[in-house]
């Protein structure tokens, strides 16, 4: 977590002149949320044409686009509902573009044992990250914080893309490849860790290191005479 708020920080720094740019320009972030997920997006491509340095180029490029979008939102004013909606939903398309294009590099006609399974492992690649997104989604909604686990989009991003770049198709992709299973086991693995976290949370005497549960009280009680002979479940 330290190194991720440090590369993070490293980021953002390198690229606050820019950020800067769009303040004064007062570029609406809904415009830098649609260019980051077009480059993202045209990763997949370049996955399937075998350009993988450059796809990996792209994916790191759209997840700067991610940090542009929300600290100019912020700074300008802009920041809505709808626009941190719109950004989540194109995160969600981008990413399985991305596992899409990674696909296709093991899914074609000279495909052997070891494509197969690359194949099974980028298609859990990609269940479990959206797991992750969908998990932190629906506890919020709950009214419950949940970031917790290893894999959130940033580490993602940054692995997949800093995995394309360096090394390629390089000894057949063995790099790439190593961590498509990694990113497999680690965001089915954080995506059920957030279900116990959850699960812990919305207990009635739930308490997560010091942190109670707003679940139960962001509700109030139903009148008692509705409750008779029902029994509440939390789903």
């Amino acid at each position: 977590m330290n190194l991720r708020k440090a590369i993070e920080r490293a980021v953002v720094g390198s690229v606050q002149p820019i950020t800067d740019a769009m303040v004064r320009g007062r570029i609406h972030p809904n415009i830098l949320t649609t260019l980051g997920f077009l480059i993202t997006v045209s990763s997949a491509f370049l996955f399937h044409s075998h350009h993988v340095r450059t796809a990996g180029v792209l994916i790191l490029v759209g997840g700067i686009f991610d940090i542009f979008d929300g600290r100019v939102a912020r700074a300008t004013g802009l920041d809505s509902q709808f626009g941190s909606f719109y950004d989540s939903t194109l995160d969600r398309f981008s990413e399985i573009a991305v596992y899409a294009g990674i696909l296709s590099l093991y899914n074609d006609y000279r495909a052997d044992l070891g494509d197969v399974f690359m194949i099974y492992a980028t298609m859990l690649a990609m269940a479990g990250s959206l797991m992750v997104s969908y998990t932190r989604a629906r506890a919020e909604a709950l009214g419950i914080d949940c970031k917790v686990g290893l894999m959130q989009r940033g580490e993602r991003v940054i692995a997949i893309g800093l995995a394309a770049v360096l090394f390629g198709e390089a000894n057949g992709g063995l790099v790439l490849g190593f961590v498509i299973v990694v990113l497999a086991a680690l965001t089915n693995f954080t995506a059920v860790q957030r279900v116990v976290w959850v699960y812990k949370a919305s207990r009635p005497t739930g308490n997560i290191e010091g942190v109670a549960s707003d679940a139960a009280a962001a509700e109030p009680a139903p009148p008692a005479e509705l409750t008779v002979g029902i029994k509440e479940e939390i789903t």
